[in-house]
């Protein structure tokens, strides 16, 4: 089994012969995409792979999911909303496959504060369950919402992609809603337990609204004693669970909240490092530059460019 990752360049590479009502030409870093479609052309198996977007998929129609090396079966309505991090594949067992399903990347999710609220849900969560089956009532909005991106996609509407951000979080306020946050937490095991109170323990730090209030847990030894367990077992489940490492996913969320502030806020650059735990202005250029390819000052300064 392969564990690479696919990119959204990967994706609609192998699926040059689809037709999609969004633009997939420009996948460049740093910039917000999202797109829908119709799962009729889903009828046959994908790689076991993780991935670098966000995808939820309304299934209609049978297969086996095979989803962190554990087999779930679909034989009914069911929505599919897979940690990216978490390594997955579907395969077809039956030739009638419907439903729709929407793909995003990070920039999109990170776009506006509407989606803060799904960001500390069980949604998208490597301990928390993939796949939701639906009620007849569940369906019904689900496949309403896809519609209407569908259409709205489809649309001149120069404001599409604000109503499509909407119906989006109407979908998963949908799903959350009769999905109490108990359901999520009933017999799941230690590991992942401690992966859930890792999760909440990192998130509850943002948004940050101050320069004067800086991040107070910024590496795996900070969360390890607030969670009151050694570093290296810390360290060691979220490894077996995620495949990726502690330092990596405080790294990621801390990059995610540097984006928003160097975008939607008017701290110097500095103040944002600092408040991200960076004491020196050069350590902050060097960690955002590694991971986005240009400096904070160049980061800003292309978004600004964009709204204009």
């Amino acid at each position: 089994m392969s564990q690479e990752l696919e990119t959204l360049t990967d994706f609609y590479r192998d699926r040059s012969h689809i037709s999609f009502p969004l633009s997939n030409t420009d996948l460049q870093s740093g910039k917000s995409h999202f797109n829908v479609n119709t799962r009729k052309y889903c009828n046959f198996k994908s790689p076991y792979n993780r991935r670098d977007f966000y995808k939820i998929t309304l299934i209609l129609g049978t297969g086996e999911l095979n989803y962190g090396g554990n087999s779930i079966i679909i034989d009914k309505p069911a929505m599919l909303l897979p940690c990216p991090s978490v390594p997955y594949a579907w395969t077809s067992l039956s030739d009638n496959q419907d439903g729709y399903y929407c793909l995003f990347n990070q920039e999109f999710f990170n776009e506006h504060y509407q989606f803060d609220i799904f960001k500390r849900s069980p949604l998208f969560k490597a301990w928390s369950e993939p796949v939701i089956f639906l009620d007849d009532k569940q369906l019904s909005l689900a496949t309403v919402y896809f519609g209407q991106m569908m259409e709205m996609a489809h649309s001149d509407y120069p404001f599409k992609y604000e109503a499509i951000r909407n119906l989006l979080c109407l979908l998963m306020h949908s799903l959350l809603v009769d999905q109490p946050d108990g359901n999520y937490t009933s017999e799941l095991p230690a590991s992942h337990r401690l992966l859930r109170m890792f999760d909440e323990l990192l998130h509850q730090q943002f948004p940050l609204d101050s320069p004067a209030h800086p991040l107070t847990m910024k590496t795996p030894a900070d969360f390890a004693g607030a969670l009151n367990v050694h570093v290296n077992h810390l360290n060691s489940v979220i490894k077996t669970t995620t495949g990726s490492t502690t330092t990596a996913i405080i790294k990621g969320r801390v990059l995610e909240e540097a984006r928003t502030l160097l975008q939607n806020t008017q701290w110097d650059i500095s103040q944002v490092g600092y408040c991200l735990g960076f004491e020196e202005p050069a350590h902050f250029n060097h960690f955002f530059k590694k991971a986005m390819g240009i400096t904070p000052l160049q980061f800003r300064q292309s978004k600004a460019k964009a709204i204009l």
